[in-house]
């Protein structure tokens, strides 16, 4: 009996062990999501920010605020 539930004591313990070890991100994980995260920031400030797309932006803006007329 005793043999019974230290297997099975053990074996739920491995399963959580091995449940917990492959939870998260490690650190480097996490410096390159940041790293991708303020590079797409970077390309899409450039690309709105450029003229044509300024220039449309603002015009659907205005147009909004016109009542589209």
């Amino acid at each position: 009996m005793y043999q019974v539930v230290r297997a099975r004591l053990c074996a739920l313990v491995c399963r959580v062990r091995a449940a917990r070890k492959d939870t998260g991100m490690v650190t480097s994980e996490y410096a390159m999501g940041i790293v991708a995260a303020v590079a797409f920031a970077v390309v899409l400030y450039k690309v709105v920010t450029s003229g044509p797309v300024s220039a449309a932006l603002t015009k659907i803006v205005e147009q909004a605020l016109d009542g589209g007329m």
